[in-house]
């Protein structure tokens, strides 16, 4: 009765730093039941992803169900992103083994099954799309049974944080990326512009959440210290930038988003250059004669994708701190 009562989440991670905090706002939100939890390489493989994801589960005392998924994206080789979150994910601090194991099934067959088992749930992606590409693949009809496909990824309409044209979730592999956006999901894309000014923790935000004394608290500054150092390398900003949990503020309270706008969007999979480049038909050209041809793949596919351009950066914070204290 618990659970029909409750708004079902499905989330499928590369479990790092970032996607730690955003999984304990998940687990630990009164309002929503997480079914499974997926993981993907990405930020780093995916045994240390499934790893990171069981002890952060742990540590919000959740029982939820982990499934292992794809190893590597599907034509490309696997590069993580160490350089960002750390070897092992979460800043190299030595957090111990978990204390349960994933599940037999692989991540695929649960997309597949939890979708199908609770038709109207809400999937939330914090990393590459290749399980959910996967997934697609073996059962295209789950597409119409999903609510919202809230996909944290993208550069919309602004530089990357991979490279200067792209976010790295889609950019570690575009193509995944592109089938899903082509695949009928209602996806809510929430890129990477809406981690980065006023949505940055400052140092006295960081001291405010450190000051709650909470184990989950203190993980999430500690599991974030190496990307904080990464970021203001990467892009001159002073404090801890948090995609993922931004993404799942926005799963769990659509009301945080201050404007938006749906599109095409498409993927760039060719170039090398360009390669992941969300590219968003914000003029609504695409169907124009000199555009036609380039896109009709999108255009045929007919789905237009939720774009979110700006968000309550005061109301994304206060989701935060309520999770963590």
């Amino acid at each position: 009765m618990l659970r029909r009562m409750k708004r079902a989440f499905l989330i499928d991670t590369d479990t790092a730093s970032d996607d730690a905090v955003a999984l304990i706002m998940a687990l630990r939100s009164p309002q929503i039941d997480v079914l499974a939890i997926t993981t993907v390489a990405g930020n780093v493989d995916v045994h240390q992803a499934t790893r990171n994801a069981l002890y952060t589960a742990q540590l919000c005392d959740s029982k939820v169900p982990v499934f292992a998924g794809a190893e590597q994206p599907l034509k490309r080789a696997h590069v993580n992103a160490s350089w960002f979150h750390g070897r092992d994910g979460l800043s190299d601090r030595g957090y111990p083994p978990p204390r349960r194991a994933p599940e037999k099934k692989s991540a695929v067959d649960a997309i597949v099954d939890t979708i199908e088992s609770y038709p109207g749930l809400v999937m939330v992606t914090l990393g590459p799309l290749t399980n959910v590409a996967l997934a697609l693949q073996k059962k295209p009809v789950i597409a119409a049974k999903v609510s919202r496909c809230v996909v944290m990824g993208g550069a919309p309409c602004c530089e990357g944080n991979v490279t200067p044209a792209a976010e790295y979730n889609i950019w570690c592999d575009p193509e995944a990326a592109r089938m899903v956006f082509r695949s009928g999901l209602p996806i809510e894309l929430v890129g990477w512009h809406l981690c980065r000014g006023e949505a940055v923790l400052n140092s006295s935000e960081i001291e405010g959440v450190l000051s709650f004394g909470t184990p989950v608290a203190k993980f999430a500054i500690e599991c974030n210290s190496r990307a904080q150092q990464a970021f203001l390398e990467q892009s001159g900003e002073h404090g801890i930038s948090l995609p993922d949990p931004v993404a799942m503020a926005i799963a769990l309270d659509p009301s945080i988003v201050t404007s938006q706008s749906e599109h095409f969007v498409d993927v760039e999979t060719q170039s090398e250059l360009t390669r992941g480049t969300t590219v968003v038909d914000r003029l609504n050209v695409a169907h124009d004669e000199r555009n036609r041809d380039v896109w009709a793949s999108a255009l045929v596919a007919g789905h237009k994708a939720k774009v979110f351009w700006t968000i309550d950066n005061g109301r994304w914070k206060q989701a935060l701190y309520s999770a963590l204290r």
